[in-house]
């Protein structure tokens, strides 16, 4: 994902990420992308304290994962963000999850934005959707 557009989250795998062979648990690789979405999210000025504030919550809707090669205790990783598709009120970011320049895994994410207070579905609103506009690389 060399894209001037992508965010990079740099982090590192701790014990309570393995499983009992120092490997990363294929359910902890969830958690990691969605920690680097979030650090992509403040870095572009949108926290999630405010999204709360404001009645809106951008939920996991879809998610395809593609494993590549294991990530393993105390290896330094960093994971790439970039929006890939902005629609009224949904989203699409690709994930790249390496390790010192190797691909280990990628990912798609389809995040549907919901009113917080009723999990029903609504439009992003107008202020988020300009950031994303004007900063995700998407015209």
């Amino acid at each position: 994902m060399a894209d001037p557009h992508a965010f990079h989250h740099a982090t590192r795998v701790y014990w309570d990420d393995t499983d009992g062979g120092g490997v990363v648990y294929h359910g902890s690789y969830v958690r990691l992308l969605d920690r680097a979405r979030a650090e992509w999210l403040h870095a572009l000025g949108i926290g999630q304290q405010a999204l709360r504030e404001a009645d809106v919550l951008l939920a996991v809707r879809a998610m395809e994962l593609d494993f590549r090669k294991p990530a393993r205790l105390d290896d330094g990783l960093d994971i790439a963000v970039r929006l890939v598709e902005l629609r009224p009120a949904s989203l699409v970011v690709a994930q790249e999850l390496s390790r010192k320049g190797e691909g280990l895994l990628s990912a798609r994410v389809r995040l549907a934005c919901l009113q917080a207070s009723t999990f029903r579905p609504r439009a992003l609103p107008e202020g988020l959707a300009r950031v994303l506009r004007t900063t995700g690389g998407i015209s």
